[in-house]
């Protein structure tokens, strides 16, 4: 590489790490303000500049040491110090997801409207499905969002499990009390169970995904027979500095608690962290750096070499949350149908899709759109595609350009809301994208 490839190429990456610390699960230590941060402890007697020391554990204490997660806030005013919290309007969120039957039915959906009314990210957050139990730390949340308003009196945070953001339409600015994420289309971001954040909108709207995980935290895979490097690779995930905000005023706090979403009058800004250390962190990633694996021979590999992000169960191998995502790519195995083949899966996979087509459905997936395919419920690519693939020349590699789809994917059934099975945008004939695949069939010709 020469001298002038090498400077633009570190260029490009102090820009895109301005403001951030790059590591999956480091140790991280930032300051605002010089000196704020004590040396040696955790909680000394008097924290420089005022402020208050204080722990946020995402993991039980006794948690093994490469399991642990917990950071040490120093801030303008203790957590602690706001009106007691009464319950609101769920609005379009679903406490359960065992109040209507679920059905094996493959179910695909359009893209959810922005709405007419002014609407923040929190108001515009709609149950798609669900598994698990809150209370029981198991399972996970899915959501579509719509939103047409910043917040600005109102911060969020969700006790039920950590947030997996991955935005279809326009630019999220996420405020949270370890710093703040610029997040685009084709990045996603964490935010950590109990994370107080506010969600700004920089081009006046946005749409999009999230993921609510309610058991272990997400965690890089281990990599097996490909060594250590490929998928995602650690030093692409980027943590916000310390920043923060004293401001007072007459502000809401809203609380995802049991399902549920509860309120408390506080009088100044939360976002009021002025240092911090530790790895229970916000983060994001961008899901165009993600190194994909694929077979240069024949045959197409399983999913999993799509694996972004995994939260563990108790069963080895077995995840209770796969966030997969399907990025551009080559395909070069000979002889092989090289779309994603027909399939029956003891998980459940729900699927959006953020940018461009998706090569297993040639139609009636839109961006900003999601389907479920439930264990065991069949599913593939639709007639035309499989006719188109067949037929193509193998010989050569193919390049799929202009996509970005992902996929939730869980060891339970995913049972969909009662929002979700009444939204205009439930598509009724999903179903019929199959069922124009021919009868090839003659046992006179091999």
């Amino acid at each position: 590489m020469n001298k002038s490839m090498s400077s633009s190429l570190n260029a490009a990456i102090e820009a895109r790490h301005a403001g951030y610390q790059s590591g999956f699960g480091n140790e991280f230590a930032s300051e605002a303000l010089p000196g704020a941060l004590p040396a040696n402890q955790n909680s000394p007697q008097r924290v420089a500049y005022g402020l208050y020391a204080e722990q946020i554990s995402g993991t039980a204490f006794t948690a093994p040491r490469s399991h642990n997660r917990r950071s040490w806030l120093y801030r303008i005013r203790p957590a602690a110090m706001h009106a007691p919290f009464e319950r609101i309007d769920n609005g379009q969120i679903a406490a359960r997801f065992d109040e209507i039957d679920t059905s094996p039915n493959q179910l695909r959906w359009d893209p959810q409207p922005l709405p007419l009314v002014p609407t923040d990210f929190v108001a515009g957050l709609s149950s798609m499905a669900g598994n698990g139990a809150v209370d029981a730390q198991s399972g996970c949340a899915i959501y579509v969002y719509a939103a047409n308003q910043s917040m600005t009196d109102r911060f969020f945070y969700s006790a039920d499990g950590e947030l997996l953001i991955v935005p279809q339409a326009g630019r999220l600015q996420l405020l949270t009390e370890l710093g703040q994420i610029a997040l685009e289309p084709q990045e996603v971001a964490v935010i950590p169970r109990g994370i107080r954040f506010q969600v700004q909108l920089p081009d006046g709207h946005a749409q999009g995904y999230v993921c609510e995980n309610f058991g272990a935290l997400l965690r890089l895979p281990d990599l097996g027979p490909l060594g250590a490097n490929g998928l995602a690779n650690p030093r692409d995930f980027l943590t916000p500095q310390a920043w923060y905000e004293d401001r007072e005023g007459d502000f809401k706090l809203i609380a995802k608690f049991g399902g549920n979403l509860w309120q408390a009058r506080i009088g100044h800004s939360p976002l009021d962290v002025v240092a911090w250390h530790g790895n229970y962190v916000p983060y994001k990633y961008d899901l165009r750096h993600f190194n994909t694996i694929g077979s240069v021979s024949y045959d197409h590999p399983d999913p999993s070499i799509f694996l972004v992000l995994q939260a563990q169960s108790d069963t080895p191998g077995v995840d209770t949350l796969d966030f997969v995502i399907f990025p551009p790519r080559w395909l070069a195995a000979e002889h092989t149908f090289r779309p994603p083949w027909f399939h029956r899966n003891v998980a459940s996979e729900f699927m959006g899709l953020i940018h461009g087509t998706y090569d297993a459905k040639a139609t009636g997936f839109r961006p900003g759109g999601a389907s479920l395919h439930n264990c065991m419920s069949g599913h593939g690519p639709d007639a035309a595609t499989f006719e188109k693939a067949s037929q193509s020349d193998t010989g050569q590699p193919h390049k799929v350009v202009d996509t970005m789809a992902f996929m939730f994917e869980t060891r339970q059934v995913l049972k969909p809301t009662r929002f979700a099975l009444s939204t205009t945008t439930l598509q009724p004939d999903y179903y019929q994208c199959w069922m124009g695949i021919k009868k090839h069939f003659n046992p006179e010709q091999a």
